[in-house]
């Protein structure tokens, strides 16, 4: 069996960390970004009329600016979630866990988008303002309802996950497919999972070293 250079053995290593940490970045950038434009829309984008609460303009600028970050760090996290499960994994449940997981992130970059176009209109009302709020609360929570489903199947599957942590992640994934957008702030439900999990990979990490 051919041995492994150390300076190989010490980034396999260190690589969960960093990844992990990054789905610690993740999940706080998202869940400021969430409860920013929140407060931003108290009604939400669902309704006929949207309107950017009085002073807030600046929290929802905010919010865009935070959400390409939280994306690329959910790449890392990804990276994290596939290093942890090895190289045994069930090529069905892996495809759906990476579709997923990209369309998500489309998701987000395209509401994103959106809104900033809409922030850039003197009236932020219409079409673009819809499209971005279904886009993101809609479509993007979906799609992470079934990423939160495929990553717990994969943990109960090959036992990398404890069963605390695909029991909440099983109700999670429900959650956001069923509820989605229809309760205000329901979409915080992904981050907090994605926090579990991330803690988890960071501790399963530092044990490992």
């Amino acid at each position: 069996m051919t041995e492994r250079a150390p300076g190989t053995r010490q980034q396999a290593l260190s690589t969960p960390k960093a990844a992990g940490l990054a789905g610690v970045v993740f999940a706080v950038l998202l869940a400021t970004a969430i409860v920013l434009a929140r407060i931003a829309l108290p009604e939400g984008g669902g309704s006929g009329h949207m309107e950017i609460a009085p002073g807030k303009r600046g929290a929802l600028q905010t919010a865009t600016e935070l959400v390409p970050f939280a994306g690329i760090a959910f790449l890392w996290f990804m990276g994290a979630l596939r290093e942890h499960t090895g190289d045994a994994e069930d090529r069905f449940i892996a495809t759906v866990f990476l579709g997923s997981g990209l369309v998500f992130v489309a998701c987000l970059f395209g509401a994103v988008a959106a809104a900033g176009t809409v922030l850039d209109a003197a009236d932020p009302t219409g079409f673009g303002s819809h499209f971005a709020y279904t886009l993101l609360t809609t479509y993007g929570m979906r799609m992470a309802a079934v990423f939160v489903l495929a990553t717990s199947t994969i943990g109960r599957k090959l036992g990398v996950l404890p069963r605390p942590l695909v029991l909440i992640g099983t109700l999670a994934g429900v959650v956001l497919l069923a509820v989605g957008s229809t309760v205000p702030y329901c979409e915080l439900v992904f981050p907090a999972w994605a926090l579990l999990i991330s803690l988890y990979i960071l501790r399963a990490a530092r044990r490992s070293a």
